[in-house]
């Protein structure tokens, strides 16, 4: 696995360090139960790489978020079975959560959610989560595993209440594991605001964002291993991560499932760009 070449957002030291930073990029490039695209593992460094190009003074916020300090870790040594990279990649997460930083997992896949949000529940009692995703993911289980990308949510509700957002596609069998009052499907929501609300309110007080960049429509971002028509556009999308910043308190996310074309970096540097935005958002807000 190649290593990132630089930190993200090529940040001077200052920035950067573990000791003095309050936000940790951990990459978790695992691409082994992926269905058909595969390349997620490369997802992480792409995202490093491209972060090069954002100005670090973001114009909306009118505020320098990494003046906070992010350190980008090393990748984690992940296995090949999802159940055992399930369990590394929360012990991971768990080190840095108990060094008192934020951890922003890069993906990777979807399945790499888990650990990390295992990790994160452990910490903060009252956690919720909120998907933004095409796919449902509530299988109980798909091709012989119970932790492929494809159960990604069916294992997150177990530990914690969830709410799906930008959700487009799913199998008939997953319709009995979802909660109708908690999922806002992307042809109900594409030209609608009142939405935000109601998913906002069924949100915790502390929550974990799980984002699958396969939310977005494929015209601002085809770079992803399940591509599905009819995503969300950029601004609605950052609106309403801003509303939830806000209005809740956002202890950490991951970005999953860019699955990098050498020909075309627009989406590497939307899933770049995002990070940065949401970490705007959320700093802004605490």
């Amino acid at each position: 696995m190649k290593q990132p070449t630089k930190n993200f957002g090529f940040l001077p030291k200052e920035y950067s360090t573990l000791d003095k930073a309050k936000v940790v990029l951990l990459p978790i490039p695992y691409d082994g139960t992926s269905s058909w695209l595969k390349g997620a593992d490369k997802g992480p460094n792409a995202i490093i790489e491209s972060s090069i190009n954002f100005e670090w003074y973001d114009i909306e916020t009118n505020f320098e978020v990494y003046k906070e300090g992010i350190h980008t870790a090393a990748p984690v040594k992940v296995p090949a079975k999802p159940e055992a990279m399930t369990q590394k990649s929360e012990q991971a997460v768990k080190n840095y959560l108990d060094k008192d930083k934020m951890v922003v997992v890069l993906g990777g896949e979807h399945s790499v959610s888990v650990g990390a949000i295992k990790a994160y529940q452990e910490k903060y009692k009252n956690l919720s989560v909120l998907q933004l995703d095409a796919h449902a993911d509530l299988r109980n289980s798909y091709q012989g595993s119970k932790y492929n990308h494809a159960c990604v949510m069916a294992r997150v509700k177990e530990i914690c209440p969830i709410v799906q957002v930008g959700i487009r596609s799913m199998d008939i069998s997953e319709k009995d594991n979802l909660a109708e009052d908690r999922i806002f499907y992307a042809h109900e929501i594409y030209n609608q605001n009142d939405w935000q609300d109601k998913a906002i309110q069924k949100l915790s007080d502390q929550v974990y964002i799980t984002i699958d960049l396969d939310v977005f429509d494929l015209s601002i971002l085809p770079a992803t291993g399940t591509p599905e028509p009819g995503g969300l556009e950029w601004y609605p999308v950052i609106n309403f991560l801003k509303k939830v910043c806000a209005e809740k308190n956002v202890v950490g996310f991951d970005v999953v499932e860019l699955c990098p074309n050498k020909f075309d970096k627009t989406s590497d540097y939307l899933a770049a760009k995002l990070i940065y935005k949401l970490l705007s958002y959320i700093f802004i807000a605490k």
